[in-house]
């Protein structure tokens, strides 16, 4: 089963943290026949049975991920024959933003980052959504709320969800089992003290097996994914950024250190993680035993089953900071979203489609089988034809559990993330002297960027 188009979504996604600001300035809205809005801010009418359009869809799916996707979206046409699904694949956020400001967008958009909704959805690059959701009386109660939080701003929903991606801990049973620990850690002591259980070291000193590594960035290590188990808030209610002011990022930073210097400090740290394999080959530290525990996404799953079949591995809920013990269960969560540009020329026919891809439970179960990734409604979770192998399941339970945490919106995209890493690596390294003027000093940064957006910069 290949692999490639995974690979380079999700190293685009945690790696890059690339900003997209979509465009502020207006956009002329194009439509045509009965797919036009009726008035300003109303739903536009859905297609009659015997109209024939092309909806034109732009997505980042290639390969085999690209034929999986393409046979859902067409399953619309069961209840429109006459409708062509045009999807064209490997068009990335910048490609869909160019489009919007071109005037020649496709009639959806599917982005596999949520970093850049802020900017769409602030400019009106995206269209909002609720007149659709009224009057086809949407219940969205159907998708969990931080679902539904990364796909809205500011109480304007312009995107749904189509598939989520939700990340906890892998741990190695058989270097449990070795260690005499008989079950995953729940907090972040108990992670502490069962890394140092699992960590093995050469003569030298150096570090021959990793209970967990620590470091930043590095596989699914990121801030945001580690930010939900300390309780870590990236922006405040006056919508400045808070890590000063959040008492979670400290204890995440210090929680970092500790483990780093049970290691011997961060050049030993540098030094194993050399000699690992590539995050998304078969050569993966904890594909090949030398990581006893890692944090990823439910994809993992699909990636040793092709790769590393006879590794004998669980999953659990990522573990929390002690004085969080409620929280357990739950988690980081993101994921892919599908929208209406502006400009668009068949929203109705659009919008239909995107009932299709979003809500429709068959739909979400094929695409969630094919590409391995968790279904979005919780009508889907529950389908009998939904394949969940043990270890699959957890993220499942985990998407269900009413505790997920999203990343805000912001109009700067993923500039405040971008932000936070960067400070990760130069705190791990030794290079912040001060952890609390550090992180204040991080709100400066990303509260100058937010109010150069707010002042039209």
């Amino acid at each position: 089963m290949p692999l490639t188009t995974r690979i380079r979504r999700i190293a685009r996604r945690r790696g890059s943290l690339l900003l997209c600001a979509a465009t502020a300035t207006a956009l002329l809205t194009s439509a045509c026949g009965a797919a036009a809005p009726t008035a300003s801010g109303d739903a536009a009418a859905p297609p009659g049975k015997d109209d024939k359009l092309t909806i034109t869809v732009y997505s980042k799916f290639t390969d085999r991920e690209y034929g999986v996707v393409t046979n859902a979206l067409n399953k619309l046409k069961a209840k429109y024959p006459n409708i062509t699904i045009n999807h064209e694949g490997n068009q990335d956020d910048d490609k869909l933003t160019q489009s919007i400001r071109g005037g020649n967008p496709p009639d959806v958009a599917i982005s596999f980052y949520t970093d850049n909704l802020g900017a769409w959805c602030s400019t009106g690059s995206f269209q909002d959504l609720k007149p659709y959701l009224d009057r086809d009386k949407v219940d969205l109660n159907q998708i969990p709320e931080a679902v539904r939080n990364y796909t809205s701003y500011q109480g304007k929903r312009c995107a749904m969800p189509m598939l989520a991606d939700v990340y906890g801990l892998y741990y190695n049973k058989d270097l449990f089992a070795a260690k005499g620990i008989t079950a995953p850690p729940k907090t972040t002591s108990e992670l502490l003290e069962d890394a140092k259980k699992l960590t093995e070291f050469n003569a030298d000193g150096s570090i021959k097996t990793a209970g967990f590594i620590p470091a930043m960035p590095f596989y699914a290590n990121q801030a945001q994914y580690w930010a939900p188990n300390f309780g870590a808030q990236f922006i405040g209610p006056d919508g400045k950024s808070s890590l000063a002011s959040s008492p979670g990022w400290k204890a995440m930073f210090e929680f970092q250190k500790q483990l780093i210097d049970f290691y011997g400090g961060h050049d030993k740290v540098e030094k194993f993680k050399a000699g690992l394999g590539d995050e998304y080959s078969a050569d993966n530290g904890f594909q090949t035993g030398k990581l006893a525990m890692m944090y990823d996404g439910e994809f993992r799953t699909a990636f040793i089953k092709d790769q590393t079949p006879k590794l004998n591995y669980a999953t659990a809920p990522a573990p929390v900071l002690d004085s969080m013990a409620d929280h357990y269960g739950g988690g980081f969560a993101t994921g892919t979203i599908i929208a209406i540009p502006k400009g668009a020329k068949n929203p109705g026919a659009a919008w239909e489609l995107i009932k299709q891809a979003s809500l429709d439970t068959d739909t979400l179960v094929d695409m969630a089988n094919g590409l391995k990734n968790v279904p979005s409604t919780k009508d889907s979770l529950s389908s009998p034809k939904l394949d969940v192998p043990p270890q699959f399941k957890t993220f499942l339970d985990i998407y269900g559990s009413g505790k997920m945490v999203a990343n805000p919106s912001t109009p700067i995209g993923d500039a405040f993330l971008k932000a936070v890493n960067d400070f990760a690596e130069k705190w791990q390294a030794g290079s912040v002297p001060d952890l609390d003027a550090g992180l204040k000093a991080v709100d400066a940064q990303v509260n100058d960027e937010l109010a150069q957006k707010g002042s039209g910069g």
